[in-house]
């Protein structure tokens, strides 16, 4: 090998024990090895130059998961992934049955429609249900992610690795070099439906005793700040005669419910079993986080009027904490007697005072004193003007509190079916597709655009457009080429079956390092190669690459799913390395196995 491909092996062995020992993010860790790589270019031609090196950034699937990210926005901003998703996941009582109830839709899903945006889309889904169910985020985004991926492989269009290895077979065959390959629509599934059955299997049973438990520390109930709200249960609500359990409500994180008050009559020791109706007002004593839980809930709605007769669209409102001074022109008042409303522009939701319960007393019948912590609805300009006044000490908004636009739903999930319809029947392509929904998501107000803006993770863009930057880099120099090429002669004298085993572990390592289409990239014409000269099938190792491209898990850079779930799991680069390895060996016994079986050598 020449000085250059020992240079850029040396970064990326760099790069990943950097990783390895958490001691940066990975964006960090890629973007500082790949500057590293464009400077030893000042000194070789080898490396790839300026332009080379960040043409990752313009890659069509980089770009196509940011405008994913939109689209994932617009249906986290309406509900509308809660809607469809909610019945499906339910209330699971440990990671076992949620694993179950998690992995295998996504995994269903994932063999028909691209597994980037299904996973994209999940995540908001998922997070919120972690919340619901008081599981450690850590315990489910890795195997969100390595469900889709498994579900991927199952066909030809799951994921786009395998699209990128029939598209290399038709050009090889286009030039006299294969015949007698074809690859359709469902011929991958003969490996990919038993390796996705054993891997649901492994992620079900196996994977959550190795699994992180990561949690955001939280607020001890000695120290958390106890509103007590009232919520009612709209008309035509969808949890109108469901049971509390059934409606979720009961078991709230950071939240329970006191008391329903029905048409003037209490109900006090609520049990999960008491079935909700039309107009029911329920009581809840809860963390702020819990407050801004129900206000997201679908079918329930604050139960003050004063709410309803705010000026601002409910969609343009957030959920503000406001402590009342002791100059405020209203105190020593209750809230309807000192026209809070009508003063502020906003609506009383709760208050808080020291360690008092005022459940028993109406919002409006409340008297302001000194040292009360009012949440409110209101719009955010209410900060801006009250944040140096003397009627409140302190005033900040409440971090994810804009209510959800539940009437936009459906509109969402039409705009999603249609972009999907149009992939699926080759109409555009999903970077097109994906970029017209989007922007419809946007049109229609199923989110704004400074929330579509917001909505794209750059981590995740800055992390996959650097790792593309650093592949290219291992292409170039011919330091992977120089690795694989080793390696196959070394198996060689072990027959048909050793090769196709080397080609798999060549294709499981560069895909580790590079990601899924670089390694296709490179160990495609080392695989045909080897065919060729032992005068092999080559079906046998065309699934090989399918499988070791498309279903990569020992590290966050082996598919781009994993680096969206990353920093969502708060994982490190070993979590990977403990649970993706096993994983990736399973996906390779039953390939090295059955792919032979169905296609002789």
């Amino acid at each position: 090998m020449t000085w250059e491909a020992w240079v850029t092996l040396g970064m990326v062995g760099l790069i990943a024990m950097t990783l390895v020992r958490g001691l940066a993010g990975p964006d960090t860790v890629l973007l500082g090895g790949l500057a590293v790589l464009m400077t030893f270019g000042l000194f070789s031609d080898a490396f790839p130059t300026p332009a080379q090196a960040v043409e990752g950034f313009g890659n069509e699937a980089l770009i196509t998961i940011a405008v994913l990210f939109v689209i994932a926005e617009g249906l986290s901003q309406t509900g509308a992934m809660s809607l469809v998703t909610q019945p499906l996941l339910g209330r699971p009582g440990s990671v076992r049955a949620a694993l179950t109830r998690l992995t295998l839709p996504v995994a269903i899903l994932s063999a028909f429609l691209n597994n980037t945006p299904i996973v994209a889309m999940f995540m908001p889904v998922v997070s919120d249900w972690c919340k619901k169910i008081g599981l450690a985020p850590s315990k489910l985004f890795i195997p969100l992610s390595y469900a889709a991926i498994l579900g991927g492989s199952c066909t030809l269009i799951g994921t786009a690795t395998n699209l990128f290895v029939a598209g290399q077979v038709t050009d090889a065959q286009e030039l006299g070099k294969l015949a007698d390959v074809h690859i359709s629509m469902f011929t991958v599934s003969a490996i990919g439906v038993p390796s996705a059955i054993l891997g649901l299997i492994y992620l079900v049973f196996i994977a959550p005793r190795l699994l992180p438990d990561r949690r955001t520390p939280a607020q001890s109930d000695d120290d958390a700040r106890r509103y007590t709200v009232e919520m009612i249960v709209e008309p035509k609500s969808p949890i109108a005669g469901k049971t509390i359990e059934e409606a979720g409500l009961r078991a709230l994180p950071g939240a329970y419910l006191i008391e329903i008050d029905r048409n003037g009559e209490r109900i006090a020791a609520v049990g999960p079993e008491q079935v909700l109706h039309e107009g029911d007002r329920l009581i809840f004593a809860g963390i702020v986080d819990s407050v801004v839980d129900l206000q997201r809930t679908r079918g329930l709605a604050p139960a003050t009027d004063q709410v309803f007769k705010l000026t601002d669209p409910r969609p343009d409102r957030r959920l503000v904490e406001a402590v009342v001074s002791d100059n405020c022109p209203i105190i020593h008042k209750s809230i309807r007697e000192g026209k809070f409303r009508t003063v502020y522009g906003a609506a009383v939701i709760a208050v808080h005072r020291g360690g008092q319960h005022l459940g028993k007393i109406k919002i409006g019948d409340i008297i302001l004193q000194a040292g009360d912590t009012l949440l409110l609805e209101t719009h955010p300009r209410f900060v801006e003007a009250q944040r140096n006044s003397r009627d409140f000490f302190l005033v900040s908004t409440v971090e994810g509190s804009k209510p959800i636009r539940h009437d936009r739903a459906w509109v969402a999930l039409l705009l999603l079916a249609v972009m999907v319809a149009a992939v699926t029947s080759n109409l555009m392509g999903l970077l097109n597709a994906a970029m017209l929904a989007s922007g419809l998501m946007v049109l229609t107000g199923c989110c704004s655009t400074g929330e579509a803006r917001q909505s794209i993770n750059w981590r995740v863009l800055l992390t996959m457009g650097a790792a593309l930057g650093v592949g290219k880099s291992l292409t170039s120099t011919g330091a992977a080429e120089s690795v694989a090429e080793t390696i196959i002669q070394t198996f060689q004298s072990t027959g048909p079956r050793g090769i196709l085993i080397a080609i798999y572990l060549i294709g499981m390592a560069l895909t580790s390092l590079i990601g899924p289409i670089g390694a296709v990239g490179l160990v495609f014409p080392i695989a045909m190669a080897a065919a060729l000269s032992q005068g092999l099938s080559f079906m046998p190792f065309a699934m090989a690459l399918m499988t070791t491209s498309a279903a990569s898990f020992a590290t966050p850079t082996a598919y781009q799913t994993n680096l969206m779930v990353y920093s969502a799991g708060g994982y490190r680069f070993t979590d990977y390395v403990r649970v993706g390895l096993p994983l990736n060996f399973i996906v390779m016994a039953v390939t090295v196995t059955l792919a032979p079986w169905f296609w002789p050598f």
